[in-house]
């Protein structure tokens, strides 16, 4: 074997290498069978020293670098695609961080709405009390407003200022009133009736505006607690629709999981985004392989013309 042969042989292989390094990343039959297709002509070249070797050559010149060249623009079109998606994956990731650094827990809210509706109820105890001894005492208990001050940003259902007004609109004369505080005559007897007995359900919020709902243990009735007004009064929870009262987690807690599923399919796509080849290359790529699958395949490689149009649309074909 002469060294122009041996050179040949060698750069043959080299390219081939190539070509199966692709093959293995695409995982695309076609890629394969191109990739076994042309290690045939190469072999075919090898093991017949009477062949043509500048032929095997030619071959690769205008064949298999234009595959080559090809599979790789597609690799690293696809490669700049999932490079946006992993961005978005960062900056989803940065967000969730920067949630749970932030976020109150549902043991934090579940364990401070117990003290909450413990400091409502002695709060309207006392104000019956107060209200009875016709006395103008605060009957608020201390810190009654940092509940919703600390858990309503996260806690709280969001509804309509329309609904919100009328949850709050009260008939003047059915109410007992001192400088403190405001609520309904009659809720003020079935607190009595059930000795102040109440849990809280769950906060109400409107624009700046918020809602605590309590449920007497005793009774099914529910009552709203306006903190900025210091009014009580009975709440009708049929009046509230579409809220799904069974969602218990913050609005940050249901952002996070919201971002954590996204950035699941973010990767989802990027996966497989990595390997996508279009439809319209994989037709080409399709035509290419089926050119030099063909018999007469080596008796037309020195035809340029014969091979251009496939050639042509494979290299500058928009679809990458």
């Amino acid at each position: 074997m002469d060294d122009n042969v041996a050179i040949l042989l060698r750069d043959s292989n080299k390219i081939i290498s190539k070509l199966q390094l692709l093959s293995v990343f695409f995982e695309e039959d076609v890629i394969y069978k191109i990739y076994l297709r042309t290690q045939v002509i190469h072999k075919l070249f090898e093991n017949n020293p009477d062949l043509d070797i500048n032929k095997l050559e030619l071959f690769h010149l205008q064949y298999t670098s234009t595959i080559v060249e090809l599979l790789k623009k597609i690799k690293a079109s696809n490669e700049r695609n999932i490079s946006i998606l992993l961005d978005e994956i960062h900056l989803n990731k940065e967000l969730i961080d920067n949630i749970e650094d932030s976020v109150f827990t549902e043991k934090n809210f579940n364990l401070d709405k117990q003290r909450q509706a413990l400091k409502v109820n002695l709060s309207l105890r006392k104000l019956y009390q107060i209200l009875s001894d016709n006395t103008d005492e605060d009957p608020f208990s201390k810190n009654i407003n940092a509940f919703s001050a600390r858990f309503s940003a996260d806690f709280y259902y969001d509804i309509p200022w329309a609904l919100f007004e009328e949850l709050t609109t009260y008939n003047p004369k059915e109410v007992y009133r001192n400088s403190h505080a405001t609520i309904q005559r009659k809720l003020m007897g079935v607190l009595c009736k059930t000795d102040f007995k109440s849990e809280f359900i769950c906060g109400l919020a409107s624009s700046h505006l918020v809602l605590e709902i309590y449920k007497l243990l005793e009774e099914d009735k529910h009552f709203l607690f306006l903190p900025s007004r210091n009014v009580f009064l009975f709440c009708d929870l049929s009046k509230i629709n579409g809220i799904d009262w069974s969602n218990t987690m913050s609005k940050k807690a249901r952002l996070k999981q919201e971002l954590m599923d996204k950035n699941d399919q973010l990767q989802s796509a990027a996966n497989i985004t990595k390997t996508t080849i279009p439809d319209e290359i994989k037709n080409l790529i399709k035509d290419y392989y089926d050119k030099i699958d063909d018999v007469n395949f080596l008796q037309n490689i020195s035809n340029f013309d014969v091979q251009a149009n496939i050639l042509k649309s494979m290299l500058n074909t928009n679809s990458i």
